[in-house]
């Protein structure tokens, strides 16, 4: 029955995927819905945009094992970038009316900017891309009762989504996303009632967790634990925000209004859910704490998934399957349309084919969405990561790389391009610098990297005016 159940799901996300098609007119309708979507869906595609297999399976198996300090990345740092693009970004970004993030790019500096900035933020969806594929494998892998292997899940997976992502574009993506929040949010609150029944109720969890330490949410002692921390946090809240997916669902708004406060509240929903399968994966720990334990230091995703197959009527098992394809779907289809956008946009459209015509460019847009989809399929096949460390790692080269020049763009007047240029540079040179040199320092590579992003977009945009400015008065005297 279960099997059954999830083959009708995935025939109705085609079959929606299928309607949406008959919206897209042209590349704006692909990429971001034509501009149209009303402040439900925006707010249903933005929480969509982080809850996905690392909320369900990853972030659960982590707070397991290392508490809520072990997860100030994901979901601390995640549902804040939310909150803070829709402040601060989404309203600037909105009224230029452009179609991707590279656009801002090229706008504000130069095409050097645009290209190096794509090329950053496209490798950065791979990792976050693998880990939906990785959590199709297993889902399928579960529900049919290995019957079917994992990376034959994963095939079937990716073919599903790219289905309807190829045909309906942004508007299949915000469509299936109010749907499958509906399905989130309503399949975890029933499982979670049901599960703390079995438990005793939801205060002695929290309180079992709290006697174990698992609650304490800030380090204690030196710079030793504190800038791991705070690099693990900003990671995800500054390094997320230059990513075509959230600039996507901001600026497919109706209005600009609608844009700042879809974000904000999908980013405060995303943050009251996430906590969800944490519960229920500490749960099993109550329930079976043998089994489960054991089941921790083996694979810590399988606890969760595992809890709900043995401990929960068949009804139960459909409601949560069907949450977490509806979660893992909703983001591995935006994270899919994303690269491919900014490929054809802003590689493509500017480098090679100059004088490409809308129609052109939206078959050439569904064209690299399925190659695209091909090279994360055969990506995930061969990376051993788990989820979560997947998702993390996705962000520390646009941290590194893109954060600055889009805040100090948007932000300060006097940013230049040798100033984006010099902190593209810094960042990504001291970053990857780090990693290979020593990356087991206290000190996270990113945080780095980072910092010196910061120094590069100083001295860059602000020492060739002083120089300028002194050749300019010894000239004069």
């Amino acid at each position: 029955m279960l099997i059954w159940f999830v083959i009708l799901y995935l025939l109705f996300s085609v079959g929606v995927g299928i309607y949406a098609s008959t919206r897209v007119h042209n590349s704006r309708d692909f990429v971001v819905a034509g501009r149209n979507l009303p402040l439900p869906i925006v707010t249903a595609t933005v929480f969509a945009t982080w809850f996905g297999a690392e909320t369900v399976l990853g972030i659960s198996a982590t707070f397991v094992k290392e508490g809520m300090g072990g997860v100030v990345a994901d979901p601390f740092g995640a549902s804040m970038c939310l909150v803070i693009a829709g402040l601060f970004f989404a309203p600037l970004l909105y009224r230029m009316n452009i179609l991707t993030i590279g656009d801002f790019y090229r706008n504000r500096y130069n095409r050097t900017v645009e290209l190096i900035m794509t090329v950053c933020i496209m490798l950065s969806y791979l990792g976050w891309v693998s880990a939906q594929v990785t959590a199709l494998g297993l889902v399928f892998n579960m529900v049919s009762g290995g019957s079917i292997d994992q990376q034959t899940g994963m095939y079937i997976g990716t073919a599903v989504v790219l289905g309807y992502t190829m045909f309906g574009g942004m508007w299949s993506v915000a469509l299936l996303d109010f749907v499958q929040m509906t399905v989130i949010m309503t399949g975890m609150i029933l499982i979670a009632i049901l599960i703390s029944g079995d438990v005793g109720g939801v205060g002695r969890v929290v309180d079992h967790a709290q006697a174990a330490g698992k609650l304490q949410l800030f380090p204690s002692g030196g710079l030793d634990a504190w800038v791991p921390f705070v690099g693990a946090g900003i990671t995800m809240m500054l390094g997320s925000i230059p990513q075509q997916d959230v600039f996507q669902r901001m600026t497919s708004a109706k209005t600009e209004k609608i844009a700042v406060r879809g974000s904000v509240l999908g980013g405060v929903l995303y943050f009251a859910f996430a906590f969800v399968p944490m519960f229920l994966a500490y749960s099993a720990t109550l329930i079976d704490p043998e089994f489960f334990n054991k089941m921790i230091e083996e694979d810590s995703q399988m606890v969760l998934p595992t809890l709900i197959m043995n401990h929960t009527p068949m009804v139960a098992q459909v409601f949560f399957f069907g949450a977490l394809l509806s979660a893992i779907m909703s983001t591995a289809s935006a994270t899919l349309l994303a690269p491919s956008v900014m490929f054809t946009e802003n590689i493509l459209k500017h480098f090679a084919f100059k004088h490409m015509s809308d129609r052109q460019m939206l078959r050439t847009m569904r064209i690299i969405v399925l190659t695209f989809g091909v090279i994360v399929l055969a990506f995930a096949l061969q990376s051993n990561e788990s989820i979560f460390k997947m998702v993390e790692n996705a962000y520390k080269v646009t941290l590194v790389g893109a954060f600055v020049p889009l805040a100090f763009g948007l932000y300060w007047k006097r940013a230049s391009n040798q100033g984006a240029l010099l902190s593209i540079a810094l960042g990504l040179g001291s970053w990857l610098l780090m990693e290979i040199v020593q990356p087991d320092t206290y000190w996270p590579p990113q945080l780095i990297g980072l910092l010196f992003s910061i120094s590069g977009m100083l001295i860059g945009s602000l020492l060739p005016n002083m120089m300028r400015d002194r050749h300019h008065t010894r000239t004069q005297t």
